[in-house]
C-alpha cells in the first residue's frame, strides 16, 4: 500500500461510495421489478406481455441500460482508485468478477428471453413458454439475491477504506 495520500484515499472513498450507492439503487429497482412488475407481466400471458412492449407498455430497457452503464463505470473507477489499497482492491475485484458473471448471465439468458416474451402476440401460449416464464421468474430471484449479496459485500470495504483516516 505504497503512496497512499489523503487525496488518493479520498478519491477511493468517493468512488467506492458512489458504486455502493448505485448498487443499492439498482437493488431497489430490481426488488420492485421482481415483486411488482414481473408477477404482473407473467400472470396471464400473452395478454400481459403487452406491458413489456416498447412504446406500448412499461419497457424498462432504457432505464436498465442507463443504470447498469453508470454503475459499471463507477465500479471500474472504484477499482482504479482503490488499486493501491490491497485489502480493498482484492475484495473489490472478487465482487466485480461475481457482478460481471451475473451480467453475462443476464445478457445471455434473461435479456433474450424477455425480448422473446415481448414479441409473443399469439392468443395461446405453449406449455414450453409457460415453463420458460416460470424458470425465468425463479432464476430471477437467484440473480437479484446475488446482486444484493454483492452490494452488501461492498459495505465492509467502505468501512475498511474509511478506517484509513484513523
Amino acid at each position: 500500500m505504497e503512496n497512499l495520500t489523503v487525496t488518493s484515499i479520498a478519491r477511493a472513498e468517493i468512488w467506492l461510495c458512489i458504486t455502493t450507492l448505485l448498487y443499492f439503487l439498482m437493488n431497489g429497482a430490481q426488488i420492485f421489478e421482481t415483486l411488482i412488475f414481473v408477477p404482473k407481466w407473467a400472470s396471464s400471458p400473452p395478454e400481459t406481455f403487452k406491458i413489456l412492449q416498447d412504446g406500448k407498455g412499461t419497457s424498462l430497457k432504457i432505464f436498465w441500460i442507463i443504470l447498469h452503464s453508470l454503475h459499471e463505470i463507477a465500479f471500474i473507477l472504484a477499482i482504479i482508485f482503490c488499486w493501491k489499497v490491497d485489502p480493498v482492491r482484492n475484495w473489490l475485484l472478487a465482487l466485480f468478477i461475481i457482478h460481471a458473471a451475473v451480467r453475462v448471465w443476464t445478457l445471455t439468458f434473461f435479456a433474450p428471453n424477455i425480448i422473446q416474451f415481448q414479441n409473443l402476440v399469439s392468443s395461446s401460449i405453449s406449455e414450453e413458454i409457460i415453463s420458460r416464464i416460470l424458470l425465468w421468474k425463479t432464476l430471477n430471484y437467484i440473480r437479484v439475491a446475488i446482486y444484493i449479496a454483492v452490494s452488501i459485500g461492498l459495505i465492509p470495504l467502505c468501512i475498511k477504506l474509511f478506517s484509513f483516516h484513523d
